[in-house]
């Protein structure tokens, strides 16, 4: 009786590159990555959350970190054959050395890619419940990217080349220590691809796609001169490198410029004076309104006002105030909500003085100045300061008693006297000469 033998089961082919993805130090770096970046943003939420160049900055500013991790661990994965010394067994093998070199090197490389791409993806979905106006601001990540992949193939270069065991960290000091010495150099900021992205500026739009090109095409240009049989090869990339990094250079500065909300108000005129915030932060406008209501409403009737409250950068025009700043995050302003409005409310008041800048201010303002605040906006903690002047020397008391009988006087009048007195005072508001300010 003959037996049918069934014939064995061939394995399905697999990738050379699966078993280094799915084992070993890639997924491991990529784990680190995506908790470096998870500390970084739970540590302050409540300086990003909400807007939208400020999370993209933390995402960018955070390659100071990522970049020497990345290459500290692309470094570590190069000395692997020579930890387990069994280098020259694996110089034996049939495959090239820079298609080991890659095989061992890019799923490193991609497991720091997609754990910087998760960390964006999740610092985003954050931002989205409390973002106050703007548009997610992407156009970095493609560099930012390309940058940690470079890091990884310049650290596996390294490994293979140092035989040491303290190449890693050593190479991983030593990439933050560069990218931390150009962050204070002008010459060298336009080729840091961490250069520190700051609020209000934002890269030209070729920037990144040069940035990119002069990281990968240098580490490009090294890995091909290290492993390439055909060295020239390394001479296309270089090129490349040199294109871009030429490009940087002779852009210099204007690598950066202003956001296209940099100087746009989004404003409420259905008060006077009028409310303007940054256009960045429109979704921002009802809460100020709000907390500026009760200031705007005792307000209504009275001559010689600002135009408008403005939240922009430098001095303000002559017929406007400066709104009190929203940013930076973690101060007025936490995740989307002004913190705390009648204290938004006080600053507010101060600067529609205008007498911010006088050096000295006589009794007699400064007590009109006063009553004008207490009418308009008290403040929460004036109770405590009133208390500490009372036990304080004659000098202290008796200012005390012209506030309060400035305030009395000023709350006691008829509606329309006292627009008429407010109108007189905001007539003479920023004057530091203090002659048309009057008396109370």
């Amino acid at each position: 009786m003959t037996v049918a033998v069934a014939p064995p089961k061939r394995r399905p082919k697999r990738h050379p590159l699966r078993a280094e993805a799915v084992r070993g130090l890639g997924p491991l770096t990529g784990a680190c990555v995506l908790l470096m970046f998870g500390v970084l943003l739970t540590a302050s939420p409540e300086t990003w959350q909400g807007g939208w160049e400020e999370t993209a900055n933390l995402m960018h500013n955070s390659l100071l970190i990522a970049l020497p991790l990345a290459a500290a661990a692309g470094c570590w994965q190069g000395g692997r054959e020579r930890r387990r010394r069994i280098e020259e067994l694996w110089n034996t093998s049939v495959r090239t050395p820079l298609t080991r070199l890659l095989a061992s090197a890019l799923p490193v490389a991609l497991w720091v890619a997609v754990a910087y791409l998760l960390a964006v993806v999740a610092a985003s979905l954050a931002t989205w419940p409390y973002s106050l106006g703007d548009h997610p601001y992407l156009a970095q990540v493609p560099g930012d990217t390309v940058a940690l992949m470079a890091a990884v193939l310049l650290g596996h270069v390294a490994g293979r080349t140092v035989p040491t065991l303290f190449a890693a960290p050593l190479l991983g000091m030593a990439v933050y220590a560069v990218l931390g010495a150009a962050v204070h150099d002008d010459t060298g900021r336009p080729f840091d691809p961490a250069a520190l992205a700051v609020d209000g500026l934002r890269p030209v739009w070729w920037q990144p796609l040069a940035m990119a090109g002069w990281t990968l095409g240098l580490v490009l240009a090294i890995t091909l001169a290290y492993a390439a049989r055909r060295r020239a090869t390394a001479l296309l990339p270089l090129a490349a490198a040199v294109a871009c990094g030429a490009l940087l250079a002779h852009t210099g500065s204007g690598l950066w410029r202003p956001g296209p909300y940099a100087n746009r108000q989004a404003c409420d005129t259905s008060t006077t004076p009028a409310v303007c915030v940054n256009a960045r932060y429109a979704g921002l406008l009802p809460q100020v309104g709000d907390a500026l209501s009760g200031v705007t409403g005792k307000l209504r009737g009275v001559r010689n006002l600002p135009v408008r409250w403005e939240d922009r950068d430098g001095e303000s025009h002559a017929d406007e105030a400066q709104l009190p700043m929203i940013t930076p995050f973690g101060w007025s302003v936490v995740r989307g909500r002004l913190t705390e409005p009648k204290r938004y409310a006080w600053e507010a008041v101060q600067m529609l003085e205008g007498r911010g800048d006088c050096e000295e201010v006589p009794t007699r303002v400064s007590a009109a100045d006063d009553a004008v605040t207490a009418y308009l906006a008290p403040n929460l903690s004036q109770d405590y300061f009133d208390r500490l002047d009372a036990k304080g020397d004659a000098a202290a008391r008796a200012d005390l008693r012209a506030r309060l009988a400035a305030r009395a006087k000023l709350a006691g009048m008829d509606e329309e006297h006292r627009r008429a007195w407010l109108s007189a005072y905001f007539a003479a508001r920023g004057d530091c000469a203090l002659k048309g300010v009057p008396s109370l």
